[in-house]
């Protein structure tokens, strides 16, 4: 059976990036479209592939890819294929689904609905957009996206939701149902090292962005005067090395998986303050054994139990994040429990639930 994997841009390597890996697992000898590709920024995991990318994989553009947001539509449609394949997948928050391959059959996978279509203040906080012209800059685009986006979604077969939240998107803006399938975690990567001594910080991980809410966690920690690590990189790095005012957060831009396992590992707990569609950071903390510390909406809803595997909090706000990491520090918890939770969002869960709903529609591997 020949396959097509689609997967928005591979110039950077987060959770959606994880997925794609265990999807490229499940399906070796696919193709892999993308608009996309930095071989340095994806570590090279996707060499061995057949890729096939767009009109937009120039240097300059990899780099700065947000600020040709309103042309990815364009490029994507504009990716098409030479044969037709018997299936498609794609991996997608946005522009995958909507490219030009030929397939009878076609699984979107979906980490969200274009968020700079549906959620205004994603284009509204790009660097591209200045504050004085943001309304006149952002509807005109959002609502440009929209309209292809909404098309994109009617050449989707059946959707795939990583979250319940994301399914109530998928059904809001498209009018369509979705089954869910919740993200994998690597449990042979990521597992609980009980041994590793005192948890003596509390963490942050993944791409600093602005939507992640690290500068609350900042905030709260510049407060609290607690030993705080921040694992990532991204395009807001220098805005918030200038909110600290606490010597005791701590920064560290690159963390292979061996060491973000320990990281995971010896910390107190995570501290989730975003929005997330599913949040595989948080997930992955589980898996270690990790207690999290969330804000009570999006996918985190769905991944942690209170007062069991971690503790919510209210608002996205400082002072709210100090209430909790306060109540937190008088609660006890069982870290092997918390990792035995995690084994719901194992590659082999993820694994058998994509191929049993491949195979209700007619496609056994």
């Amino acid at each position: 059976m020949r396959v097509a994997i689609a997967h928005d841009y591979l110039n950077q390597f987060g959770g959606g990036e994880r997925v794609l890996q265990a999807l490229l697992e499940m399906f070796p000898d696919a193709d892999l479209y993308t608009l996309l590709y930095d071989k340095e920024k994806t570590r090279g995991l996707f060499e061995r592939y057949k890729l096939h990318t767009s009109i937009l994989n120039m240097p300059g553009i990899k780099k700065h890819h947000r600020l040709f947001i309103p042309l990815m539509p364009i490029a994507a449609s504009l990716l098409k294929s030479e044969q037709e394949y018997d299936l498609l997948i794609s991996s997608t928050a946005g522009y995958a689904k909507g490219f030009g391959i030929r397939a009878p059959y076609h699984v979107s996978y979906c980490h969200s609905p274009l968020r700079y279509a549906w959620e205004i203040d994603y284009l509204k906080n790009l660097r591209f957009s200045p504050k004085a012209l943001s309304n006149l800059i952002a509807y005109p685009i959002a609502r440009w996206l929209k309209n292809w986006d909404t098309r994109a979604a009617q050449r989707v077969n059946l959707f795939i939701a990583n979250s319940e939240f994301i399914a109530g998107k998928i059904h809001s803006y498209y009018g369509r149902d979705a089954v869910v399938v919740y993200p994998p975690v690597d449990t042979e990567l990521f597992y609980p090292e009980l041994q590793s001594g005192r948890k003596e910080y509390y963490l942050m991980a993944g791409r600093l962005l602005y939507y992640k809410g690290f500068d609350l966690g900042i905030a709260a920690f510049n407060q609290l005067q607690k030993p705080l690590k921040i694992v990532g990189r991204g395009p807001e790095l220098s805005e918030l090395k200038k909110l600290v005012k606490s010597p005791l957060i701590e920064f560290i831009e690159s963390a292979g998986d061996e060491e973000l396992r320990m990281l995971y590992s010896n910390a107190k707990a995570l501290i989730f303050p975003q929005i997330e569609d599913f949040g595989l950071v948080a997930a992955e903390a589980q898996a270690c054994g990790t207690p999290v510390i969330a804000f009570a909406k999006g996918g985190a809803r769905e991944i942690v139990i209170d007062k069991k595997t971690g503790v919510f909090f209210s608002e996205q706000t400082p002072e709210k994040i100090v209430e909790a990491v306060r109540s937190f520090e008088y609660l006890t918890f069982d870290r092997r429990a918390i990792a035995r939770s995690a084994l719901r969002f194992s590659k082999e869960t993820f694994r058998g639930s994509i191929l049993a709903t491949l195979a209700k529609y007619g496609f056994t591997f």
